[in-house]
C-alpha cells in the first residue's frame, strides 16, 4: 500500500462502502477518537440518513434541529451558510460532530436535478480550515447526492471490506462508483481498502483477505481491523473505544492504519511488530473468543 503524508490545513477523510455491515461508522468514530486524542480538533461529519454516527453519540437523528439538512436548504435558499449552531459538542475534547437528520433521505427526490449540489459539503468544510484539523465522513451506503458531497470533499478516501467474499463484490461496486464520480470531478481521489471484522480462525477470513492482497496490491492496508467486542461496548455506552481502552487489538490496528495513510503523529518503528501484537491479542482475548 503506498504511503501517503497529509498536507497542512484541514484533512479530510471520508470512509464509504456501498455495502453496508462492514465497519464505516465503527472505523469514522476510532479514527476520529484517535486523532482528537493525538490533540487535532475533529469533526465527524454524519451523511447517512440513518444517522448510526448521530446516534453513537445520543443525538437522534429522527427528532434533531440543526443538522447537515441545513446546509443544502441554505444552499438552495441560496442563504450565507451558517455552520457553528450545526456543529454538536460530543461531549470528548476535540472532539465534534455535524449530525444526520432522516430528512438526508428526501434530499435526492427534492435537489437531485439541481445544479451545484455535489459540491455543498465541499464549500461548508472550507468555512472551518481553522478550526479543524480532521474531518471524517461517514457515508451513506448507496450512489446518490451524498456520496456525490463526500468524495468530491474529501482528500482521501477509506473503504472498509469486511473479510468475506461478498463483501468483496461490494468493494468492486464501490470502485465502479468511484471511478464514475472521479470521471465526473475530473480529479482523482487517493483510496485505501481497509481490511475490517477478520476472523483469522475461519478459513474464509483468511483466504478473503488473501484475496484482497492479491487483487489490490497498491492500496490494501498492511493493518487489518479484527473482530474485537469491545467495539460494542464501547457503542452501547456513546464512547470511542480508545478512550476507553487503548490497547485492545482493534484499536491497535486502527493506530496503525492512521500511520500507514499518514494521519496524526503516531509513529511505529515496525508496523509488522505492531501487527504481530494484534494479532497476539487475537488469540489469548476472551472477548474475541465470546464473538464466536
Amino acid at each position: 500500500m503506498t504511503d501517503y503524508m497529509i498536507t497542512a490545513g484541514i484533512n479530510i477523510i471520508a470512509v464509504a462502502n456501498q455495502k453496508g455491515g462492514v465497519g464505516k461508522t465503527t472505523t469514522t468514530v476510532t479514527l476520529a477518537g484517535l486523532l482528537a486524542q493525538q490533540g487535532y480538533h475533529t469533526l465527524m461529519v454524519d451523511l447517512d440518513p440513518h444517522g448510526s454516527l448521530t446516534s453513537y453519540f445520543n443525538f437522534d437523528p429522527e427528532t434533531i434541529k440543526d443538522s447537515v439538512y441545513n446546509l443544502y436548504q441554505q444552499a438552495v435558499n441560496k442563504t450565507p451558510l451558517v455552520i457553528d449552531k450545526i456543529i454538536q459538542a460530543t461531549g470528548f475534547e476535540r472532539l465534534s460532530l455535524f449530525p444526520a437528520s432522516t430528512a438526508l433521505a428526501t434530499l435526492e427526490k427534492q435537489l437531485g436535478g439541481r445544479s451545484g449540489m455535489g459540491l455543498v459539503l465541499a464549500q461548508a468544510l472550507k468555512q472551518l480550515d481553522k478550526t479543524y484539523q480532521y474531518v471524517l465522513i461517514d457515508c451513506p451506503p448507496m450512489l446518490g447526492m451524498l456520496m456525490i458531497n463526500a468524495l468530491a470533499a474529501c482528500d482521501q478516501l477509506v473503504i472498509p471490506v469486511q473479510t468475506e467474499f461478498l463483501a468483496i463484490k461490494g468493494l468492486q461496486r464501490m470502485l465502479r462508483t468511484l471511478k464514475m464520480i472521479e470521471h465526473s470531478l475530473h480529479t482523482p481521489v487517493s483510496y485505501h481498502v481497509l481490511p475490517t471484522l477478520y476472523d483469522q480462525r475461519t478459513r474464509a477470513s483468511k483466504e478473503c483477505l488473501q484475496t484482497l492482497r492479491e487483487d489490490y496490491k497498491t492500496h490494501i492496508s498492511r493493518a487489518v481491523i479484527p473482530v474485537d467486542t469491545k467495539f460494542r461496548d464501547a457503542s452501547y455506552v456513546g464512547k470511542p473505544l480508545s478512550m476507553m481502552a487503548a490497547n485492545t487489538h482493534g484499536v491497535l490496528a486502527y493506530s496503525q492504519f492512521l500511520e500507514e495513510i499518514g494521519a496524526g503523529d503516531i509513529k511505529h518503528s515496525d508496523n509488522a511488530t505492531v501487527q504481530q501484537q494484534v494479532n497476539k491479542q487475537i488469540n489469548n482475548s476472551a472477548d474475541y473468543q465470546q464473538a464466536m
